[in-house]
């Protein structure tokens, strides 16, 4: 059995540490201060080293670790993972590069013509993660009033466009959101391989969009027995469409060679956490409350009181932006879990750790090769296969 693992690459910078979560040294997406890397203030002044260098030595590092490629992730505060992933790919031999991307805020013949172009110029190693649920202050950034179940429907008849150009016919397409009339690719780009596509939303509307286009379902982590029921909902949906789903988890990772030095570090960083966030945060107060509310305590007293179930613990996004589960502990104990989710069904994760380019290195020398099984190598797939047809 082959798994496929990812590893994250920041794209608004990067924190020194979790153990000093506030300190985003790595970029100049704060400024750049005394101890800042990439770029750095030597002999008074700015050195030639962009954050696109680092990213590069992130993408370097996890390639040669052994992850498969690197998660591109998108917000309205972040470098664009399109450009980034052109950027990069000079710098990588066989690395593949996940852009994620909202398809409501590119047309699909430009999505279809640029991402056929990255793959006919690196070789095939563009992977697409969808993104379509979100909401908030993020989805007016881009102007979108659209509803949350009409944005995975707008989805779904981007994807169809998508697939339908990228082939040798012309193709024609009048939906709600989108149309065509005789759109195809040049012979060239329409030769190069679709790309899997991982697709997240936790919603009815996200599972049916899933259902009838991703290669992979992609969830952060959660509660392993949540995790467990929202695999078999989806596995139920695409049963009914006769096909076997793929499942793919997102998770941040701090390890160490013993608990003891990794609970260390969570204990360290939560001396820099706002009590009063934490606690607004397990009531429901914030956007990440509606996931996370019913797995946590009222009142947090302590780093201690949000470790759910052994190792996973759900005070990440405390420390830094992003999700709120992670796994915390030994090289062995952390490899424990992530077989325990691969025997759940996952196959494959998008793993992280700050910093960047010290974790791809540690993870994937101490953690991975203790898994149970196969690590390397790419998982069987054909272009345009949908949620790993039977």
């Amino acid at each position: 059995m082959t798994i496929d693992f990812y590893w994250r690459i920041g794209m608004g910078g990067d924190h020194a540490t979790l153990r000093t979560p506030r300190r985003l040294n790595r970029g100049d997406w704060r400024g750049i201060h005394p101890g800042n890397l990439t770029p750095a203030i030597r002999a008074g002044e700015r050195d030639s080293y962009s954050y696109i260098d680092h990213m590069a030595a992130v993408a370097k590092a996890s390639e040669s670790a052994g992850f498969v490629g690197g998660l591109l992730p998108s917000f309205p505060g972040t470098d664009d993972p399109w450009a980034a992933a052109a950027a990069l790919a000079r710098e990588t031999s066989t690395y593949r590069f996940m852009v994620a991307f909202q398809p409501g805020f590119l047309h699909p013949l430009q999505a279809a013509r640029m991402s056929a172009s990255l793959q006919h110029a690196t070789g095939g190693r563009l992977v697409y993660n969808i993104i379509s649920g979100g909401g908030g202050p993020a989805q007016l950034w881009w102007g979108d009033k659209v509803a949350h179940d009409d944005r995975y429907r707008r989805t779904s008849e981007f994807l169809d466009v998508l697939k339908g150009v990228w082939g040798s016919a012309p193709f024609d397409y009048d939906g709600d959101f989108f149309s065509t009339e005789g759109a195809v690719l040049p012979p060239q780009l329409a030769e190069t391989p679709f790309p899997e596509i991982y697709f997240s939303g936790s919603s009815g509307a996200a599972v049916n969009a899933a259902g009838t286009h991703a290669d992979y379902y992609l969830s952060w982590l959660e509660p392993f027995a949540d995790l467990r029921a929202k695999f078999d909902g989806v596995r139920e949906h695409a049963a009914r469409l006769g096909r076997r789903p793929r499942f793919a988890v997102r998770i941040d990772v701090l390890a160490r060679h013993t608990a003891e030095a990794a609970w260390a570090e969570i204990a360290e960083g939560w001396q820099h956490v706002d009590r009063a966030a934490a606690n607004r945060q397990a009531q429901g107060d914030s956007v990440g409350a509606g996931r996370i509310k019913g797995w946590v305590p009222e009142n947090i007293t302590d780093y201690t009181d949000l470790e759910v179930q052994p190792n996973v613990w759900c005070g990440f996004s405390l420390l830094r932006g992003g999700p709120a589960f992670g796994l915390v502990g030994s090289y062995e104990q952390v490899a424990e879990r992530l077989d325990e989710l691969i025997d759940l069904g996952v196959d494959a994760f998008i793993l992280a750790g700050n910093p960047h380019l010290e974790e791809a290195y540690r993870v994937g020398e101490e953690v991975l090769p203790l898994l149970g099984r196969s690590r390397l190598g790419r998982a069987e797939t054909t272009a345009g296969s949908v949620l790993g047809v039977a």
